[in-house]
């Protein structure tokens, strides 16, 4: 199997060395390329067609966000991983409104990077549980999101919602399925179901939709 092609994006060298480093250690991914702004990330996109960017927020000339909107703007494809810490759950949500594909803290493990990164990269969300209550209060302060759809809310049942709070919670569908004591199929039924309702195209912004329409509360 080909490995997986990365670029890295975060101003702090020390940081974007760090991850290559650990990344180097794994047989299915591989760094192509390094950016220390939003500006340089459009480029190496551009230029080296990775199937993943990690994608650090704050930065100088053009921040996350911003090359977030750009590569909407583009019709870019490639999924956006960002990286970030504690102190960014506002950030973090306007990332994920801005078409980021989920959030990891950067103290993650190599594992837990390298299984986010082959979770986004196959179509996949990645919503660290971490950081999930500090998101939820954040989008409760902030309120909707212009740009989000009108098409009404069809009433999830009590089932979904408890599959909803656990996807918000950042859980596969397996161990949603071990938790609630259901089969795998089941919770996959169930989540396709909270998709169709909630109008959303994945589990990032139906947990999004489902916030801004006070189905989901912290």
């Amino acid at each position: 199997m080909s490995s997986l092609r990365v670029v890295v994006v975060d101003d702090q060298t020390l940081v974007r060395q760090g991850i290559r480093g650990l990344l180097e250690v794994s047989d299915d991914v591989a760094v192509v390329g390094e950016a220390t702004d939003g500006a340089e990330a459009l480029e190496a996109v551009e230029r080296l067609h990775p199937d993943v960017v990690l994608l650090d927020l704050r930065m100088p000339r053009m921040d996350g966000i911003g090359a977030l909107e750009e590569l909407a703007r583009r019709g870019s494809d490639v999924p956006v991983l960002v990286l970030t810490t504690f102190d960014d759950a506002e950030l973090v949500l306007g990332a994920l409104h801005a078409g980021a594909r989920g959030y990891l803290l950067k103290d993650v493990t190599l594992d837990q990077l390298v299984r986010a990164i082959r979770t986004v990269a196959s179509g996949g969300t990645m919503l660290q549980p971490a950081l999930t209550e500090r998101l939820l209060r954040a989008a409760a302060r902030t309120g909707p999101e212009p740009a989000e759809p009108a098409t009404p809310i069809e009433d999830l049942t009590a089932r979904e919602q408890d599959v909803l709070h656990l996807v918000a919670g950042g859980y596969s569908n397996r161990e949603i399925a071990h938790m609630l004591h259901l089969a795998d199929g089941t919770v996959k039924n169930h989540v396709s179901a909270i998709l169709m309702k909630l109008a959303a195209r994945d589990r990032t912004q139906a947990v999004l939709r489902a916030l801004h329409a006070g189905v989901l509360r912290p």
